[in-house]
Parts: C-alpha cells; structure tokens; sequence
C-alpha cells in the first residue's frame, strides 16, 4: 500500500497498472486518427477493441461510487478526463503549487485537433476550467464553475509542450474568481489563451442534493470541498 501527503493509503501495484492501461489507451486514440492501414485492419482493430472492452465490462462499479484509487482528500482523480492517468481522454494535464499559482504542463496530440495543426478550442477551455478550479481548491475555495470566459488570442499547436498558470484574483464569502492562461513551454510569456473563471460553493442544502449519494470504494460517504483540500496538491519551493 502507498499513500499520498494527507490522503488514504491505496494500492499501487493497481495504481501502477492503471496507469499503464491509460498510456496504453492514450496512445491507441492517437494511432486511431492517424493512421492509414486499410479497411480490413481497421475491422480487425475493431473486433479487437470489443474484445478488450469486454474483458474490462466484466466487474463494474456502480456511478455513485468513486474509483477505489480516488481521493478527493489527496486531490486524486484517476480517470478525471483531464488529469487522470487512467483516462483515454486525458492528456492527462500534471499540475502543481508554484507559490500562489498552480501550474500545468499538458502535451495534446493529434486526437485533440480543432483546426489542421491546432488544439480544438473546447479542448483548452476544458483544461482551463480544471486548471481555474484547481487554483480554487489551492487557495481552500473549493467551488463548483458558475462562469467561464475564454479570450483566444492565438492557436494553441499540437503536440507541443504547453504551460497552464492560473491564480485567484478575487474572493468573497462563498465566490471565488481565478483568472489563467495557455503558452506554450518554449515560449511561456507570450499567452495564446486567457481564461477567467467564476467558482462558488454551493450552499449545504444544494451539496446534499448533489453529491448526498457519492461514496468511496467501502461505501463512505464522501462529498467534495473539504476544507483540507487545500493542503493536497504538490507543492513546489
């Protein structure tokens, strides 16, 4: 068993090969839409890909269960469709405290094109919304999105390196405003994308309706904004 700073004890031998199963994955999306082989082999790769579907469809857990490797408290989230390692539809976006910032570094391959060569421009503004949130939680204003704007300044490039930054700006009571950009690694102070983000904490009553219902993997309830959220993301000096 291995645990995280602050979180519950997982299994990572299962961590590991969720991990590798998502790599795997990630890669089978990219081959998917570039490559040329002929018809017969992709109706072989079809058949294939039902098959493996069938072997994972064999033990499923319920919706309103969590992942057993999740920890909202260790800000874990292993098939977040933007950070997850075990997500076929992640990048999956590695994001960290630098200060009072949170940063993230993402590379988006073929799979995410928009216009020929660039990022499709709902890809960056779902990175942003995690990454504004992200920055929330961080500052212990854990909320759920009420607004997000996107100001696109330039195409964002596949397969490149990209850095995420997000900071809050503004907070008031149960509001929070965080404000972020996208640039590229090479070139981090010229912004392709500014994001602004509206965040709020929904009242008790509106939690219980939402996530009254959530349990971990031993049937615990387990509701998300808890204060100690904050201390759960890697912190870099």
């Amino acid at each position: 068993m291995h645990t995280d700073a602050g979180g519950q004890p997982y299994d990572a031998d299962l961590m590991a090969a969720v991990t590798e199963l998502g790599a795997a994955l990630r890669d089978l999306v990219d081959a998917s839409v570039t490559t040329t082989v002929p018809a017969a082999e992709l109706r072989a790769a079809a058949a294939d890909a039902r098959a493996v579907t069938a072997r994972l469809a064999a033990a499923q857990r319920p919706p309103t269960q969590l992942p057993a490797l999740d920890d909202p408290l260790a800000f874990r989230r292993v098939y977040s469709p933007v950070s997850g390692v075990g997500s076929a539809l992640a990048p999956p976006l590695v994001m960290r405290k630098v200060g009072t910032e949170v940063v993230g570094e993402a590379v988006l391959g073929p799979a995410y094109e928009g216009p020929p060569g660039f990022v499709h421009g709902g890809v960056s503004s779902l990175l942003m919304d995690q990454l504004l949130g992200t920055a929330a939680i961080a500052a212990g204003l854990w909320g759920m999105t009420v607004r997000l704007e996107l100001d696109y300044r330039r195409p964002v490039p596949l397969s490149t390196p990209l850095v995420l930054r997000a900071r809050v700006t503004e907070a008031a009571g149960r509001t929070c405003v965080v404000t972020g950009t996208i640039a590229t690694a090479e070139a981090p102070d010229r912004t392709l994308v500014e994001a602004r983000g509206v965040f709020v904490m929904p009242r008790e009553e509106l939690l219980a309706d939402y996530f009254g219902g959530i349990t971990d993997a031993t049937g615990r309830h387990t509701p998300p904004g808890r204060p100690t959220d904050a201390t759960a993301l890697a912190e870099e000096a």
